[in-house]
């Protein structure tokens, strides 16, 4: 356990469950308006396990992830993170779980005014009692754990290439050491070997770390390379949550065109020449 982990309040193990599912979404509906995005929605999140989320445009896959995390409210049904039920969960519990989980967001969202550095320690301070020094140390660490050189460090968000970026925000997202990663669409923008790279990176530290990952994506390198499972969104809820071998054999239509049209097929002889 690292000393970020350490110096978080006393007693998150007890406030968290050590055993069942990471997630648990059961009837879940989301509303703009009249316009109802999720609709009795059920998902599960086994705990070690690299989930893949995809879905077509307007199936909510962002706005899935954002009220996992507490950043919107559910019109209907519950989420359950490590036990805990969002809307019930205390002060003391939020805490606990926002301690338990880090987040990737689409573009990466960093700090512009803040250099790397700062941007990786900015969670330290706002949920342990590290010094300053003690935080930078800590997030250069982290900053080489993701792959970048130590001099990255030191430079603004906006002097970094677009993969710099997805690795500096990733970097942030493992500040607290998390047992939960949510990455929304970690690979986009990112040329071929870039995104590869970085697929490599989030199998390599999720099977390390021992992490749960929550990961939205369009991306069929991804979906084939580093998922144990892949759940569907369409027609307003998970239609299926299945390796993706098993959804190569579904009948849904969305399903079918999906991974088993030409860029699907690409992926997947991609993949079995790489392996013969």
């Amino acid at each position: 356990m690292s000393d970020a982990r350490k110096d978080s309040a006393v007693g998150d193990d007890e406030l968290l469950a050590q055993s069942g599912p990471a997630v648990e979404v059961r009837g879940l509906r989301s509303q703009f308006g009249d316009h109802v995005v999720h609709d009795n929605l059920d998902l599960t999140v086994k705990r070690g396990e690299v989930l893949g989320v995809v879905g077509g445009s307007g199936t909510g896959k962002s706005v899935l992830l954002n009220t996992i995390i507490g950043l919107r409210s559910p019109d209907a049904g519950t989420v359950t993170v490590f036990g805990q039920e969002l809307k019930r969960a205390s002060q003391r519990r939020w805490s606990a779980l926002e301690r338990s989980w880090g987040v990737l967001f689409q573009g990466g969202a960093l700090f512009s005014n803040l250099t790397v550095r700062e941007n990786v320690a900015a969670p330290m301070f706002e949920h342990t009692r590290l010094s300053r020094r003690e935080a930078h140390e800590l997030a250069d660490l982290k900053i080489a754990m993701v792959g970048l050189r130590p001099e990255a460090g030191s430079l603004k968000p906006a002097e970094l290439s677009g993969g710099m970026k997805k690795r500096a925000s990733l970097a942030r997202a493992l500040a607290l050491d998390p047992e939960l990663l949510f990455l929304d669409e970690p690979t986009s923008g990112l040329d071929p070997i870039g995104a590869a790279a970085f697929d490599e990176l989030i199998r390599d530290l999720a099977d390390s770390l021992d992490l749960t990952v929550f990961m939205i994506t369009h991306d069929l390198d991804s979906l084939y390379e580093i998922t144990d499972r892949v759940a569907v969104l369409a027609d307003k809820h998970v239609v299926a949550t299945a390796p993706v071998r098993e959804l190569e054999r579904s009948d849904h239509p969305w399903i079918r065109e999906y991974f088993l049209g030409p860029r699907g097929r690409a992926a997947r002889d991609a993949r079995a020449g790489t392996k013969a």
